[in-house]
Parts: structure tokens; sequence; C-alpha cells
């Protein structure tokens, strides 16, 4: 019974045997009434010195010292259980709230995601799963079940005072999928305000409302219904392509991922052609497309094409290649 509730819910329990016990003993020992017996029993086992009841024969008088031998220390363990609940509950609420404020100003360059229904938990798992810290904001925190590496906050993420608790002013990105758009773009709204420099990307349900969130300040918004609209009918009409994509963006896929790398600042391999940089060559990674830092995107690159610092690579390859490849623009730096 390592739990201090039920080290609490055993002690009352005795308390109640006991205060039985008692009882039963004097009127089955002394023939007194239940409300007499009753009595006895609690100032006996309180051990507040009123005179008894009724005059006490010698089995009463016996039967007594039984008592209070027993019923004190009943009561005794019984009041320590109690503190011991009060005082850890109270350390527990205090430490915990400690712990968490530490962890949120440990915070740095980390996504905040903004509602975490069924789509905040996908995409929390998918950060997870990448090593990428975040912080879920979620109204009705207290009924989510989550380990102790997610921190979810309770709260409404419209207010702006709660945005800079989860450390606005020091994250990556922000990620919206509350219920409605209003909310979504509310949020869009204060975070744009908040931190000018911000990655925000926004869930969108009605038709009209991706132009008002852009407007707002979101960098990019997603329609699920949209989105979802698009993948049904490829399915159909082109089920080995959609059969490609989902293999190849699958979480936790060891076989055949696509990532992608940007081009650090400072690299030896700005300047240079794709058959130079040798990543097809020697690690055996596909590069898809090439995005520019200005936003053009170049699909199926030749060999001969050049990157440059800021660039941002498309590649395909098996996940520790692709691991590899990372690890080699940060060699680069």
């Amino acid at each position: 019974m390592r739990d201090p509730k039920t080290k609490l819910i055993f002690a009352v329990s005795l308390i109640l045997i006991v205060v039985s016990f008692g009882t039963a003993g004097y009127m089955l020992i002394e023939h007194w009434s239940f409300l007499d017996a009753l009595y006895m029993t609690v100032i006996t086992m309180a051990s507040v010195g009123f005179k008894e009841v009724h005059d006490l024969s010698d089995q009463g008088v016996v039967f007594t010292i039984v008592l209070i031998v027993v019923g004190v220390s009943t009561f005794a363990y019984a009041m320590s259980a109690a503190a011991r609940v009060i005082l850890e509950g109270e350390f527990q609420q205090v430490f915990g709230r400690s712990r968490l404020e530490k962890r949120l100003l440990e915070l740095r360059n980390h996504f905040i995601i903004c509602g975490f229904g069924r789509m905040g938990r996908i995409i929390t798992r998918e950060l997870k799963a990448d090593g990428i810290p975040f912080v879920a904001i979620e109204k009705n925190a207290a009924t989510v079940t989550g380990d102790d590496s997610t921190l979810i906050i309770e709260g409404d993420a419209t207010q702006d005072d709660l945005l800079r608790k989860v450390g606005i002013e020091r994250a990556r990105g922000l990620i919206s999928v509350l219920p409605t758009d209003a909310e979504n773009l509310y949020v869009v709204l204060s975070a744009r305000e908040l931190n000018p420099n911000l990655f925000i990307v926004a869930r969108a349900g009605e038709e009209g409302s991706e132009k008002k969130l852009l407007r707002a300040g979101a960098n990019k918004v997603v329609s699920p219904y949209h989105i979802g609209g698009l993948r049904i009918a490829h399915t159909v009409l082109r089920p080995a392509v959609v059969d490609f994509i989902e293999f190849a963006t699958r979480s936790g896929n060891l076989e055949l991922q696509m990532e992608e790398v940007t081009i650090p600042e400072g690299s030896r391999l700005s300047g240079l052609s794709l058959d130079q940089c040798g990543f097809g060559r020697e690690l055996g990674v596909i590069i898809v497309a090439i995005k520019r830092a200005s936003g053009e995107m170049k699909f199926n690159p030749t060999f001969r094409s050049t990157v440059k610092t800021g660039d941002t690579l498309i590649a395909l390859g098996e996940t520790p290649k692709l691991r590899q490849l990372e690890q080699l623009m940060g060699m680069n730096k």
C-alpha cells in the first residue's frame, strides 16, 4: 500500500471496524443501549477523558483497556495517514508546478501545437519520432491521456499570456489545429504579433478560410478535407503512385523515407553540382527536388544542377543514408 490514498482508506476502514467492535462489546458485556455503547466507544478511542456513561463491571474494565490500546493506536494511525495524504498532495502539486515551469523555460527552437485532438496527436507523434521539441496546448488537458514525455498545457491557446508562457518568443514554429476556423484565425493573429519570425501552420475547415488565415499571418494553411478528397481520388486514379508516396512518407519506415536538408551557411558543398557532391554515388540518396532560398522549386534536377547556400534538398533514400546526409550537412558548416 504505497499509495497514500489507499493507506487513508485502509485507516478509515480500521476505525469503523474498531468502533463497531467497541459498540458491540459494550452492548453484549454491559447490556447498554446502542447510543450509550457508541458514545462510550468514541470517547474511549478519542481519549477525551469524559466519565463513563455507566459504572463498568470487571469484564467491562478489561474490555475498555483492550479498546483503549487498539482504538488509540488505530486513531493515531488514521490521523497520520490523513496528514501524509494532505502534505504529499500539496508537495506534489507544488513540485509538479515547479517542474512544469522549468521544462517550459528550457524549451528552445520548439513547436507549439494548439489543440491536442486527433490531428494534434498525429502531429506530436511525428515530431516526437524526429526528436523535435514541442509543447501542446489543450483546453481539456485533464482528460488527455499521454506519457510524461508529452508536454501538455491546459488552457486557451487564443490567450496571449498562455502563448508567452509556452515560450512563443523562443519557438521555431506554431501549428494551430483547433476545432474552428475562428479560433485558428485568432491564434494566428496573436502568434504573428508576438513573434514576427515564427513559422505558422494553420488548419482550415471551411472554404474561403485559407485566404483569411494567410492574410492573418500564417505561412502555410492545410485543409484536411481538401487533402483527404484528393488522396481518395488519387487512390482510385493512380493507386501505385499513392502507394509509393505513403510508403516513402510513412512514420517509422526504416526502408525508405523522404527528407529535406538545407545547405547551411559556409558549407563547402555550396556552388558544387550534385555530381560533385556525390550524394547518389557515395550515399545512394536520390535528390528529387531542390527548393531555392527564393522559394523556387526545381524538380528532377540533373547531375549538373548546382546547390547553393540556403537551398533545401528534397532527398529520397534509406533512413540510415538520410541520417548520414544530415550529418554531412552539419559537418560542413
